[in-house]
């Protein structure tokens, strides 16, 4: 250990402190009553004082977390380090950490998922200040990107996957991901000035309402020193190019969730294409159809969202001739052409068919809407099947306590009959699927 002519000798209070390494006091005491480290002197009066190593322990803590270490991992490590004889600051100070600190994980571990579950409950039962003051003891504890994974990511999921299940109302999936999104957008605003070369947008694809992730993206640019414009949700194609020539940014990230919204994606794409700008992408439905990917004319990022920061480093490195996007095949082509022709009249007949039954009408035109634009989207990304091959996969698309199974197999079976009555050959592969789809009922 130094000396205390190394800084050993404790006059800081912990107001200084806060001022110097930007953590709360709670933090402070956190750490402290937790890990043993730092170790503040106490007052007669049994107020802390902290030494100019105390605060350099700090700063090494904190920039481990930058890297995306937990605060028990980084904690771990400089311990490791002082048995071997060494001390980290010095290691740090001489660039020869990179050999001797882990690759950063995203995850904090067990205590992590039950601190998501209390979060997640919290938000169930409308509990504003109680799922904040998880959060805020969340930070106190774990990096704000293992918050941000383990913890926000984790538990909108999770909600997610009750509301399409109907256990889980629309009201309560809207809360959490409003706590969430609110949460993630003080910690963007929070990140400092841009400190590398490059500037990013960020954006949801035309129509895509789900704004986690890409906002997730824009915090972890920002916090590794570049700028990124965050556009949010559902940005609009026709004007994206006036904004790209206003911005000039190295690359647009562009952000899907749907099979619907990659469609949008894959569109925008080719859109900023002609304007020579490079696009990169990601999202769920490209990790469930590997296949879609082949049509878009963009880098993809990768299916982990705690290594696009990597991925996008990479493609920076090797920014050159556009990707190519494969040719929508003949028979899709055709197929296309002839839904977009007939898509109305089949939906009239859908309801001529219906309207007697117990299906509300506002109900009907949103099945309509979700089918028609999910056959549409399948087409132009080449298979109808991306929509799904089983109706258990198909009914996921739907909001569950609009129909009941039994209503649902029943506007299958009417549109699959107004399907054949009304598209010829170049539509028989819309009508397969969607007989194989009723049988699968």
């Amino acid at each position: 250990m130094s000396s205390p002519g190394n800084g050993q000798h404790a006059t800081f209070n912990l107001k200084a402190v806060v001022q110097e390494t930007g953590l709360k006091p709670d933090t402070l005491r956190a750490w402290e009553r937790r890990y043993g480290l730092p170790q503040p002197e106490r007052t007669e009066g049994g107020h802390r004082l902290y030494s100019q190593r105390d605060i350099e322990i700090l700063k090494w803590l904190v920039a481990r977390q930058d890297e995306g270490m937990s605060i028990s991992r980084a904690i771990n490590l400089w311990n490791q380090l002082e048995a071997e004889g060494k001390d980290p600051l010095l290691i740090d100070a001489l660039g020869e950490s990179s050999s001797n600190i882990p690759p950063p994980v995203f995850t904090g571990g067990e205590k992590t998922r039950e601190v998501c579950i209390g979060w997640v409950n919290a938000c169930l039962d409308f509990d504003e200040q109680r799922a904040e003051q998880i959060l805020n003891q969340a930070f106190a504890i774990f990096s704000q990107e293992v918050v941000c994974f383990e913890i926000l990511q984790r538990g909108l999921i999770e909600i997610g996957d009750g509301w399409h299940k109907g256990k889980i109302t629309v009201q309560q999936e809207h809360f959490a991901s409003a706590l969430a999104r609110r949460k993630l957008e003080g910690l963007v605003a929070a990140t400092p000035p841009p400190s590398r070369s490059g500037r990013f947008i960020v954006a949801c694809a035309p129509g895509e309402e789900h704004s986690f992730n890409p906002l997730l993206i824009s915090f972890l640019l920002r916090r590794h020193g570049w700028e990124a414009l965050y556009l949010g949700a559902d940005v609009p194609a026709h004007t994206m190019e006036l904004t790209v020539a206003q911005t000039k940014p190295q690359l647009v990230i562009l952000t899907a969730q749907q099979l619907a919204t990659a469609a949008n994606l894959r569109e925008m794409a080719l859109l900023l294409r002609q304007t020579h700008v490079h696009v990169a992408y990601g999202g769920l439905i490209f990790n469930l159809w590997p296949a879609i990917r082949r049509r878009i004319p963009a880098y993809f990022l990768g299916e982990r969202l705690d290594t696009i920061l990597q991925s996008i480093e990479k493609q920076m490195s090797l920014l050159g001739a556009m990707p190519q996007a494969e040719p929508l095949p003949e028979i899709w082509q055709q197929a296309l052409d002839h839904f977009q022709d007939q898509r109305l009249k089949i939906e009239s007949l859908v309801w001529d068919m219906l309207k007697t039954e117990d299906m509300a009408y506002e109900h009907l035109v949103n099945a309509n809407t979700i089918i028609g634009r999910n056959i549409r989207a399948a087409l132009i990304l080449g298979d109808i099947k991306f929509i799904g091959a089983s109706f258990a996969w198909v009914k996921g698309l739907f909001i569950a306590d609009e129909f009941s199974k039994p209503q649902l197999v029943r506007y299958f079976r009417a549109y699959y009959q107004a399907a054949q009555y009304h598209l010829d050959e170049k539509g028989r592969p819309i009508v397969e699927w969607l007989g194989n789809l009723v049988e699968s009922a």
